[in-house]
């Protein structure tokens, strides 16, 4: 047996052990402090014949180092990210596990040497956390992918389960596992076992984890470690995970607000389908482009503009021509008037999961788009698998997006994806992947609680960027839709809190015209310099500050849960001697999802760092605050 080995986080808060056990199995515990957060986990990597490839016969050398750099990011939540980490590196002639230790978290990953190919059946790393503790979970390999209300159950009772899985231990400790830097590898799924928990790779339709080339690197295995949840939303060990930007020139990847000929398809005012119903045509495009200048809004997504939508458009996902414009939309006209007016078109590819003839049409429909002039691409797999058989979270799927992501960069092409493989902080190496769904959003309306978006910043919001379709002011009598579960003031919360480069205003622009609240969508930045964590607890409430990147203005959102909540807001971020004028989106004292969504106040006063203030969060409601700096 090789002698353990340990290292300790920068701010030496946290302590890793590793070693191999008698039997040849790699381990791996966890420290905060004196008190063990993760037990003795073992490492398994097992081809097809179920070999472990990482238990070594021969002896395991090590190498230890430290490394710390601060990187700019294209754009983000923060302008700068440090990456400071202690690393231990065990290694024989076959194969090598890296471990990153950071003073928030742990990342792990397998490399294996030599040449040709392998086929990885299985992996199992173990994450032993104590199985009594609490998890907000979704499951996994399930035909509505990501799109399911969290779950709150001990980690004893999930079921397998998506990424991020968050868990509360105690109330001074907190963890989320996910990964970082998915390529060519089936998603990372967890289960409960004896005795904590352990990961199960989504298979391909042959059943392996992934065939492989060799040299082969695994993605990375995260696990975050936080006192509080708050601390959970600050981390950035998934981006430092990840490598610098491939694509050299990035001064081309400009995030913006849009609107889309979208919400009235989902009320089913309009249809993707042709016909009388049609929402895509070149006369509701042009009507759209001039009230996204109207309202200042830079971008207009356009949904169903193509051929495909008609009949049942889920089982006949040939049909969709992704070059094919359908008769009364005529894209040369749309995309002539787009640009006289400034305006940057969103151009709409629905898959339906089909990819293969997806990739047949991508080159040639991305080259499409480029010649037209529109730089954003909003892409959609809204099916149970991938060609009918694959999940969408295999290596085939994973694969898939990132070919799309690539030739999308080939194409200066900036991308939205929607039914998306989840975030693993590849958006630092390649920054034109803007945002992804990958939630139950608004299109599912009455069905989404409102402790839902309270859950979000805790759990898929540390995936990454979030297309939340945000901005609904009308919340009532919607037909099909029958009601969204917040108030108006939490929609603009969502601006604040629910992060994203391209932020949608989702709703009618008709709903938009004249409206107070409006202001504070037009205002608030899509980039942000700096980003402060206010407050929060998981499914309760989450308050954040965010300052813009290209002022000294700052930005509050707050969104809570079902039942009303008294908040104390300090201020101490804010610049030392300075005032700052605020105006104030909040719920009126009649707010309520359910009863009275559309009530709201807006309140001005000048503030400063000295200060606090006291607001109140309806049922399912919430506030957004804009600070100019005087």
């Amino acid at each position: 047996m090789d002698k353990n080995h340990s290292i300790t986080s920068p701010d030496r808060n946290l302590r890793l052990e590793v070693g191999r056990n008698i039997d040849g199995r790699i381990w791996y515990s966890l420290y905060k402090g004196d008190q063990q957060v993760i037990d003795k986990s073992f490492l398994g990597l097992f081809d097809e014949n179920d070999v472990n490839i990482i238990s070594p016969q021969a002896e395991l050398e090590s190498e230890i180092n430290t490394f710390d750099e601060t990187w700019r990011q294209t754009w983000g939540e923060t302008e700068f990210v440090r990456n400071n980490y202690s690393q231990i590196k065990l290694f024989t002639q076959h194969f090598a596990v890296y471990f990153r230790l950071f003073d928030d978290g742990l990342g792990f990953r397998y490399e294996l040497f030599g040449q040709g190919d392998l086929n990885i059946k299985s992996e199992r790393t173990e994450f032993n956390i104590d199985l009594a503790a609490e998890g907000w979970w979704i499951p996994a390999l399930q035909p509505e992918r990501y799109e399911h209300l969290y779950k709150k159950t001990t980690l004893g009772e999930i079921p397998l389960v998506h990424t991020p899985l968050t868990i509360k231990q105690s109330e001074k400790s907190y963890f989320s596992i996910h990964e970082a830097a998915l390529y060519d590898y089936g998603s990372m799924n967890i289960r409960a076992h004896e005795k904590g928990l352990v990961s199960q790779i989504t298979p391909r339709l042959d059943g392996f984890a992934g065939r492989v080339q060799l040299p082969f690197a695994t993605p990375w295995r995260v696990v975050l470690v936080a006192d509080s949840a708050i601390e959970l939303t600050e981390s950035k060990v998934v981006l430092n995970l990840n490598d610098p930007p491939k694509i050299k020139d990035t001064s081309w990847i400009k995030p913006m607000k849009f609107m889309g000929i979208w919400w009235s398809m989902h009320l089913d005012y309009t249809t993707w389908a042709g016909g009388l119903r049609h929402g895509a045509t070149t006369l509701t495009a042009m009507k759209y482009i001039n009230a996204c200048k109207k309202l200042g809004l830079k971008g207009l997504l356009i949904e169903g503009w193509n051929e495909g939508w008609d009949g049942n458009w889920l089982e006949n996902s040939d049909d969709m021509r992704h070059l094919q414009p359908a008769p009364d939309f005529d894209i040369h006209l749309v995309s002539q008037y787009a640009k006289s007016k400034n305006i940057e078109l969103i151009g709409h590819h629905e898959t339906v999961g089909n990819i293969a003839h997806y990739e047949y049409e991508l080159p040639e429909a991305y080259e499409y788009y480029r010649q037209l002039g529109v730089k954003y691409v909003k892409t959609g797999y809204a099916a149970p698998r991938m060609t009918g058989s694959e999940f969408h979270h295999s290596q085939i799927g994973v694969n898939h997006y990132q070919k799309t992501v690539e030739m999308a960069a080939k194409n200066q092409i900036m991308l939205d994806i929607h039914e998306p493989i989840k975030g693993t902080g590849i958006e630092r190496t390649w920054p034109n992947l803007m945002t992804r769904e990958g939630a139950v959003t608004h299109e599912y309306g009455s069905n989404i609680t409102p402790e839902h978006t309270a859950i979000l910043p805790f759990t898929r919001m540390l995936a990454g960027p979030i297309d939340y379709s945000s901005g609904l002011f009308k919340l009532q009598d919607l037909g099909r839709k029958k009601q969204i579960k917040t108030t108006l003031a939490k929609q603009l919360a969502f601006y604040v809190v629910l992060y994203s480069p391209l932020q949608f205003a989702a709703d009618l622009p008709e709903n938009y015209f004249g409206h107070p609240a409006f202001e504070f969508i037009r205002d608030v930045p899509v980039e942000w310099q700096e980003t402060v964590p206010l407050q929060g607890e998981i499914g309760e409430y989450f308050v954040v500050a965010r300052k813009d990147l290209k002022s000294q203005d700052w930005y509050i959102g707050g969104v809570g849960d079902e039942n009303p909540r008294e908040i104390e807001l300090k201020l101490d971020f804010l610049d030392e001697g300075a005032d700052y004028r605020a105006k104030i989106y909040r719920d009126d004292e009649t707010s309520h999802f359910d009863e009275n969504p559309h009530a709201f106040k807006i309140d001005e006063r000048v503030v400063n760092g000295h200060e606090a203030l006291a607001l109140r969060m309806a049922p399912g409601g919430g506030f957004a605050i804009r600070l100019q700096k005087i």
